[in-house]
């Protein structure tokens, strides 16, 4: 006989605040998804004003540098106006539809901004080997201005978002925009102080050409982690052997079948899987699939769980009296 017990259960993460090294109490606890939108607008904001500043900064001065980080800056904008709409999404709740919810959006538009970063990159690698080829007059005051203040709101950003991209995929792929551009600011600087005292004219195409290289590397590994996700591999933090492995210490467990693991999102696991016991007993069954559930949680913080719980055990049943007893008895018993 067998006897099968699926049960499903969730929980949700410990909500993740941000450090108070700036005051922004009623913004910094991203434990919620609009205070996430909150955090989110307010980049949107500070990052469209200044690239507005430094694009034309750029055509004025004849500085590459400048003009690619506003390209890089751009991008920052339309990754940003993506993360928020995949907030939204994220916040439908599940329906008949969509069992799971809305939570692989996230996923799409990281993999959408690291695509975009990729693509920035090779287009900043050409044009700066076109002005290393042939450098053109570059004014290195207003570039060097233009990039401190850009340091200034890029750190702001990031002080922002720094804690908050730590569990969630999409705002890391947000981070690391801002992560790449405080960076390519530092660039912008040094060649603006190496064009003004040196008139090392060929250093803006190099300082290009290392943002480029800092961009490309930044956004492959999102670009791995989101397909993963959206392939439905086993997440790379989980060791399916060892999963095996703490199922089958529980003594009633004789088998495990079909294991199965993926992550729903950056933060939801799931694991599905079918157990063969030694429990004839349905209400053993239940003890031992809570035990089970707790483990998995514990040990692994997986959120969906799904066992099926399957066992034989032999049941009486009545033997037919040609099947069972002596036929000479039998024939014997209804002579008159």
């Amino acid at each position: 006989m067998t006897f099968s017990v699926k049960q499903d259960i969730s929980h949700h993460r410990t909500p993740i605040t941000l450090s108070p090294c700036c005051d922004y109490s009623g913004v910094l606890n991203t434990g919620s998804n609009t205070q996430k939108t909150q955090l989110l607008w307010l980049s949107v904001i500070s990052l469209s004003i200044f690239f507005v500043a430094e694009l034309a900064t750029g055509l004025w001065s004849g500085s590459l540098a400048l003009e690619a980080d506003a390209g890089h800056m751009l991008s920052d904008i339309s990754s940003l106006g993506l993360a928020l709409i995949s907030k939204k999404l994220a916040d439908k709740p599940a329906n008949n539809r969509a069992t799971f919810g809305h939570q692989r959006v996230e996923v799409l538009a990281a993999l959408a901004n690291s695509i975009t970063l990729i693509a920035i990159a090779l287009s900043i690698t050409w044009e700066a080997t076109s002005h290393l080829l042939e450098p053109t007059p570059v004014m290195g005051t207003p570039m060097a201005i233009v990039a401190a203040m850009g340091l200034l709101v890029n750190s702001i950003n990031i002080a922002l978002l720094y804690k908050a991209s730590r569990n969630d995929l999409n705002l890391r792929g947000v981070f690391l925009h801002m992560v790449a551009d405080a960076a390519s600011f530092v660039g912008v600087i040094l060649a603006a102080l190496a064009i003004y005292f040196l008139n090392w004219l060929w250093v803006d195409g190099v300082v290009s050409l290392l943002v480029a290289c800092f961009l490309g590397w930044g956004a492959l590994p999102i670009l791995q982690e989101s397909w993963a996700v959206l392939m439905e591999y086993v997440p790379s933090s989980i060791n399916l052997t060892e999963v095996e492995a703490a199922l089958k210490s529980f003594d009633a467990v004789e088998k495990v079948e079909k294991l199965q693991m993926w992550t729903i999102s950056s933060h939801q696991l799931a694991l599905m899987a079918h157990l063969n016991v030694n429990l004839p007993n349905g209400i053993d069954r239940d003890r031992l699939l809570g035990r089970l559930q707790a483990r998995l949680k514990q040990e692994f913080d997986i959120e969906e769980i799904t066992l099926q719980l399957s066992g034989c055990t032999k049941d009486s049943f009545v033997v037919h009296p040609l099947l069972n007893g002596n036929l000479i008895e039998l024939f014997a018993r209804k002579q008159p």
